[in-house]
Parts: C-alpha cells; structure tokens; sequence
C-alpha cells in the first residue's frame, strides 16, 4: 500500500531534515541464518538510506521496500558463499556488468586511466570469485539504435498519432519511476520504449551469453555496477523477468560506492590490484580500450537521434552538435535549421525541477521538443548518488570535475560501427524487425498511480 506522500504538494523526499525523515533498513540476509560465519560477512551489513534513491520510500510499498534491500552486497556475498561450498547444484556463474558512467569514478578517485580503471575492477572483482566481467557499452548500443528508429517512426506518424511526439529518453530509472508512479498516461505514453542499456545487458547476459555457455539463465547470478541507486528499483520492475526460469535479467544491482566500501573493508586499493582484461560476451574474446558514446555525461542519447534523425528524416550530416543552454545548465536545447525553418528541436532537461517544468508545459500545450533526453541527476549520470559523494551526502565538485575531464577523453564509438551488434541482430534477434527485437530490447510503460495533485509536487 502507497502512502500516497509522493501526490502530496510538498514530496517529503525534498524536505531539509531529510536525515530524520529518512529510513535505514537493515538488508535482508537471503540465508537462513544457519549456516557458519564465513570471510564476506563482515563485508555484508551495509545499509542504505532511502534518501539515497531518487525514488524514495514516499513511493514504494512495502513489499518493494524489502526487495531493493537485497540488492545490496549481502545478497552478493551469499552466492560468493555457496559458490565456495560442496554441493555445486547451488553453484552460480556469477557474472557482473559495469556501466560506463561508473568507471571514470574509478579512474578519478583512484589516479587511474580509465583503461587502468577498467582493468584493475576486473582483477578486483575476479579476485572476490566473480566468473566474468562485462562493460554495458555494448547493451547501450542497442538502445540507442532502437531509440534512433523509433524517433524515426514517430516523427513520420506525428500527423496521424497524437502521442507519436515528443518522444521521451527511457534510459534513467528514476525518470521512469516518477512517470509512472505520479504523472498520467498522457506523459507515459511519450516514452520511448526501448530498455534501459541495464536491462538489455540482462537480456544479453542471461540470454545471449547463457546460450553461448549452454547455461540456463536461473544458474547465473548477474551484478550491475551503476552510479545511481534507482538502477536497484529498475531491476526489480516486473518486465525485466524470465518467467520461464524464474529468473530476474538483473539479479542485483550494487553503486560504484559500494564496490569502493567493499575495497576499503577489504583493505584493497585499486593500486595494488593486478590488472585483467575485461571480458566480452562472445567466445574467448576480450574487450578492448574502453570506448564511449556522444554525450557529456550521460550515454548520449539525444546527440546520436538527433544526427541520425537529421540524416535520415532531412539528408542532412551533422558532425557538431551546438547546445544552447536556457534557465539552467541542465535544460539546454538543440535545433536543426533548413531553409529557413526549424525541422528538429531536442532538449536535454537534467534533475527534477528541469523535468516537473517541461511536463507542465506538455500538460497546457506548449510543448515545442521533437524528443528530450530525461535524466533525474542533476548534471547527468557522472553525477548519480551511488557515487563521488562527500560524507555528508552531498557531490564532491572537486571529484566530479575530474571524472567529467575522464569520461570526455574516452574516444567514441557510433552504435552503427559496432560489427558484434549488427552480427547480433542477424544472429540472435532474426533481423532488426523481427518480434523478437520487440520482444527482447522494448517494453512498455504506463501510469499507475494517477492523481490531480501530482503536478503541484515542488522540486
């Protein structure tokens, strides 16, 4: 049951003595207790502050509540566990996948390369007992060409569909959680619909790649290392389930912090770490130097549909993108001219007083975005709460400007340049119009707690 707080005029996630208003849950141990102590479980009890996630306690039952608390590094050191006892029917592949906005806060904090990075969380992570160690580049590499197309399509049905336009970026978890829990189907239908490049890596991890290693999906334990807490709540959402196996696509969910806590109680430092290659999902293959797409801080989704609408929609090439920033450094826009006419306006609106403005102006009609990349962090990605915070939860500028200088100079890679991804689609999703592309890289999503307040939120 809601407690309804999250329609109320004032969020109580917003109020100031957030430290008494909010809640720390002990994480749900997923052993019995009988078992004997063992080297993690000194490693185990972190807690998290429902603060600490976007979509706070205000909006989450009960039940939600005690499963977002196992995606935390108990639950993790349990299979580590099982996996060193006898009876190997409770063994797991355990599998761990590493955004691409958490390794330049590795590299940052610890006076690393982003290849360094890269490395040395791979040898740490294989040192604990991980199997393999994967980078979600190439999972957001199918969002972003399925997100093209479908802006794409919807801008060639503007004039017979209503809600074809404006399309809504659907990559950030905390985005999606506020749409769906306090704005209507009037907003929920403007988001695109293709997965998060969380949840396609689980449909690579524990589709794909269990195939490849003839595995059934439920005999891998797959681990996401993100900077945000509100990726825990993503993996949770009931269309990222193999129903058939019983299987989440994402198992848990741990932030770039809690990889540093474990480190640190470990009495680890990245330094020391050997360095090991990361792992790809296909045969023996390793990964490479670790590659980006365009974008400052975020995976870019605005400038990879904007060029690739402009090419296909106008026959125009743009190699530079010009942002122009208007009430705020994170609500910026960017236009396409021809022949004197504006053709394509995109904006990129950050944190949620960006995000509650423009759904106003969608709600009374003066909505004049084509598409608008929608990220709840303020200042994107780099800067989700899972990491590159100070003791007293607040961002660490100082970190942040180095992480941003990091994760600027990794070269860029195009979606469409990658040759594992086009061979993937011929191979694995049966041609890019297939029903299985529909089924394995979209979903869907809607309103489910509507309410006439919602709007009067005050961020």
């Amino acid at each position: 049951m809601k407690c309804e707080n999250c329609t109320k005029k004032e969020c109580s996630k917003k109020q100031k003595n957030d430290d008494t208003q909010s809640t720390s849950v002990d994480a749900l141990s997923s052993n019995d207790g009988s078992e004997e102590k063992n080297e993690f479980d000194t490693l185990a009890n972190a807690k998290i502050l429902l603060s600490d996630c976007l979509a706070c306690d205000s909006c989450m039952t009960l039940e939600e509540g005690a499963r977002v608390f196992q995606q935390n590094q108990k639950e993790f050191f349990h299979i580590l566990n099982l996996n060193k006892k006898c009876d190997t029917s409770k063994h797991k592949v355990l599998a761990v996948s590493i955004c691409p906005q958490s390794l330049p806060y590795f590299a940052a904090k610890f006076n690393l390369s982003v290849n360094e990075a890269a490395k040395r969380l791979c040898g740490f992570l294989k040192s604990l007992g991980v199997h393999y160690v994967f980078d979600t580049t190439i999972a957001a590499d199918f969002s972003i060409l399925e997100s093209q197309r479908e802006f794409v399509q919807r801008y060639q049905r503007r004039n017979q569909e209503e809600h074809a336009l404006p399309m809504f970026a659907s990559a950030c978890p905390g985005w999606i959680r506020y749409a769906e829990r306090v704005l209507t189907n009037l907003v929920t239908s403007h988001i695109c619909t293709a997965k998060s490049p969380q949840q396609i890596m689980g449909s690579l991890v524990k589709g794909y790649f269990a195939r490849q290693q003839n595995l059934s999906p439920d005999k891998i334990f797959h681990v996401v290392v993100a900077p945000c807490y509100d990726k825990k709540l993503e993996a949770l959402r009931e269309d990222f389930y193999t129903a058939l196996y019983n299987s989440p696509e994402v198992d848990c969910v741990l932030t770039s912090g809690e990889i540093v806590q474990i480190m640190e109680q470990k009495n680890v430092s990245m330094k020391d770490v050997t360095e090991v290659a990361v792992d790809s999902l296909f045969d023996d293959l390793k990964e490479g130097d670790v590659v980006r797409h365009d974008g400052k801080r975020s995976d870019g989704y605005l400038e990879h549909i904007f060029k690739h609408a402009a090419k296909e929609l106008f026959g125009m090439d743009v190699k530079e993108i010009t942002y122009k920033a208007l009430k705020n450094k994170d609500f910026q826009e960017v236009t396409l001219e021809k022949d004197g006419e504006t053709v394509l306006r995109f904006a990129a609106a950050y944190g949620f007083r960006n995000i509650q403005n423009m759904v106003l102006k969608l709600k009374k009609g003066k909505f004049l975005y084509h598409f608008v990349e929608v990220l709840a962090c303020p200042g994107g990605c780099l800067n989700g709460k899972g990491q590159a915070q100070t003791e007293d939860g607040k961002p660490d500028r100082a970190l942040l400007a180095q992480m941003e200088e990091v994760y600027t100079a990794i070269p860029v890679r195009l979606p469409e340049t990658n040759l594992q991804v086009q061979k993937m689609y011929q191979d694995w999703l049966e041609g890019m119009d297939s029903k299985k592309v529909q089924d394995t890289l979209h979903t869907t999503y809607s309103a489910v707690n509507q309410s006439t307040s919602s709007l009067d939120i005050k961020w």
